[in-house]
């Protein structure tokens, strides 16, 4: 199921005021498909900003910053026993690298988690990880690189912060853009990296609008 999580990667998208999406767009407010969550959309038409999603991931996109995914996928019988049977934050980081991580290694061979840290104030319990990933990046222009001698692809780097609600688990996902924007002269520091995509990811949790219905019976 999260290989549709990477598959958001593709460049096949739709202009946020066209058809084909599988959840709505209302005004500037995109409503799952699922019913679980709406949010005001992270970005603008006047900057290339485009919506496509699945039945369970959205991904947001323009030309000049932006690239985040939001997942929402059921848990299944196994998965919520996994949920049920330890603590918050081993059934995070389980998830987190038997999928989401396990999805980039596939795509992006030598993708790694670089570090991780629990949020226990978060929804109850949040998962906060940071992951390297060779040639990973939507902002770089792959032709470019195979036509300059040397060249090689920028190791970008994502943010994912995972949590659990009403049955749903969650994947916020985020590229630290400016690792491909600014090659030439990026010079943040890990930490610098870090905490700039925790702020933005934080922020991101905060503009989700959840719904207030009772949980389906699976």
């Amino acid at each position: 199921m999260l290989a549709l999580l990477m598959r958001s990667n593709l460049p096949a998208v739709v202009a946020a005021e066209s058809v084909g999406l599988i959840g709505k767009v209302e005004g500037d407010t995109y409503l799952s498909a699922t019913g679980e969550y709406k949010i005001i959309a992270p970005v603008l038409r006047e900057l290339g900003g485009t919506i496509t999603d699945t039945e369970n991931v959205v991904t947001f996109s323009d030309s000049y910053n932006t690239h985040i995914s939001i997942a929402c996928f059921p848990q299944d019988a196994s998965q919520r026993w996994e949920y049920q049977t330890t603590t918050r934050r081993e059934y995070l980081l389980y998830f987190f690298s038997q999928f989401v991580l396990a999805d980039f290694q596939q795509r992006f061979p030598g993708a790694a988690i670089q570090s991780a840290r629990f949020l226990p104030d978060l929804h109850d319990g949040a998962l906060l990880t940071y992951a390297l990933l060779p040639g990973g990046s939507f902002f770089e222009d792959k032709s470019k690189i195979m036509a300059t001698p040397g060249g090689a692809p920028v190791q970008a780097k994502r943010g994912s912060l995972l949590f659990v609600r009403r049955g749903f688990i969650y994947i916020l996902s985020v590229e630290l853009a400016e690792r491909a924007t600014q090659r030439s002269t990026y010079q943040m520091t890990t930490e610098q990296e870090d905490t700039l995509l925790s702020v933005r990811l934080t922020e991101l949790v905060k503009r989700l609008i959840f719904s207030n219905a009772l949980p389906s019976k699976t």
